[in-house]
């Protein structure tokens, strides 16, 4: 009766090993699908900014120099210029990474910085 048992079970190792291996890669493979997806995000975020701060350098010679400026920059860093529009001497601007299957479109805005009103009681305020 031990024998009979033990053949059926002969063999059961390698399956569950099998079944193991399968799962772990289906795990490796989805992680790896999330670490590209986050790093084209990040790269078009950073190009977005770059684009965005060169068309707003820009900005004061007209938004076809700015937004050329802009282009240069995401396409520099592997990356296109999907919109820029002026708003006097803001720039906004969103940009496209293409990195494997994933293609993320980031925002950015650059400009001068506001004017902000002192602080009542702060020196020199009214």
């Amino acid at each position: 009766m031990g024998c009979a048992r033990r053949d059926r079970d002969r063999g059961s190792a390698t399956v569950w090993t099998a079944l193991t291996a399968t799962a772990l890669c289906a795990v490796f493979a989805v992680v790896l699908a999330l670490g590209q997806a986050v790093a084209a995000k990040h790269r078009a975020g950073g190009a977005a900014d770059l684009a965005a701060l060169a068309a707003a350098d820009r900005a004061l010679r007209g938004p076809a120099e700015a937004c050329a400026a802009a282009g240069r920059i995401a396409r520099a860093q592997g990356t296109e210029l999907a919109r820029c529009v002026l708003h006097g001497e803001v720039a906004e601007v969103e940009v496209r990474a293409r990195f494997g299957p994933y293609a993320p479109m980031v925002r950015s805005r650059a400009g001068p910085p506001a004017r902000a009103a002192p602080a009542p009681g702060a020196i020199g305020g009214p």
